[in-house]
């Protein structure tokens, strides 16, 4: 684990860090490793949010909000969305027509597997995400595919699959020159304004990650990709695509498909920089 630098240190410094992690994107080549981003998106968090530890990132935004930590955990203990877990849980358990199950498509039956997810294929030249996987498995099997945004199918199947890799450590591999291409499209894609706000993903969870929103806190980016799905307001199931594209129609800008290879890139890149962090999925949000 990169160890975290030092908090005292100045504006000038957070803004140094921006500019060189976004200078890259645009200058038609890699500024840095990945594993340099990861240590450079840790650092400037570090120097914003001192006191918190880096495994509390998983929580998102409720590490800066100790009330909002306790009623979190307060809803976890008896979660108002079981419901849809076992609904997933029924999905993933029932064999296809050919007798076999979702477990039998994915390493160690899908449990510890979560966290390896997305991967770049080198045969096929795209990053795979944990969804695509699932609609392989069905596909493979003569079974219909899911909808990615089908939040009855795909949403609760995967509500209940990730749970399987509860705890494992967040493990994103970059390797070759295939994938760090999409490595760095989905790092363009992350600093890159659009819509009518003419924001980036950086402009709210890299630069004002911390501060309130309307009435939300900003959370930082390190950590976002380790909890999903997730249930806003105790029972409204999102995955990390449909938060994506909630984003983008929030800046004013046409979001791109669930699915899509440009959001498939953006998880990946988002993955990387919580390498190392414990999963935990299908949790509560306001």
């Amino acid at each position: 684990m990169i160890p975290l630098i030092p908090s005292r240190r100045t504006k000038p410094f957070r803004s140094f860090l921006v500019a060189t992690l976004a200078a890259g994107c645009f200058a038609g080549q890699a500024s840095a490793s990945p594993e340099q981003d990861r240590a450079a998106f840790i650092a400037l968090y570090h120097e914003k949010f001192p006191a918190v530890p880096l495994e509390d990132y998983v929580n998102g935004a409720l590490m800066l909000s100790r009330d909002a930590k306790s009623q979190f955990d307060s809803i976890m203990e008896f979660p108002p969305f079981q419901g849809d877990i076992d609904r997933g849980r029924i999905l993933w358990e029932t064999p296809f027509r050919n007798g076999k199950t979702f477990a039998g498509c994915l390493a160690h039956g899908g449990r510890n597997a979560a966290g390896n997810y997305p991967y770049y294929d080198p045969g096929s030249d795209k990053v795979v995400t944990f969804e695509m996987d699932i609609n392989r498995c069905l596909r493979e099997n003569g079974e219909a595919e899911y909808r990615f945004n089908d939040k009855a199918t795909m949403g609760t199947v995967t509500a209940y699959a990730r749970t399987l890799s509860d705890g494992m450590r967040v493990d994103i591999r970059v390797e070759g020159t295939g994938a760090l291409a999409k490595y760095e499209l989905g790092k363009r894609l992350y600093f890159t304004r659009i819509g009518q706000y003419n924001f980036a993903c950086a402009s709210c969870h890299m630069v004002n990650a911390g501060k309130i929103l309307r009435t939300e806190i900003l959370s930082p980016t390190v950590g976002q990709t380790t909890h999903w799905p997730v249930f806003r307001g105790g029972d409204n199931l999102n995955t990390l695509h449909m938060r994506y594209r909630r984003c983008m129609e929030q800046m004013r800008a046409s979001p791109f498909a669930a699915g899509s290879e440009e959001l498939n890139n953006l998880e990946y890149f988002q993955s990387y920089l919580s390498n190392g962090l414990p999963m935990r999925a299908s949790v509560y949000r306001k």
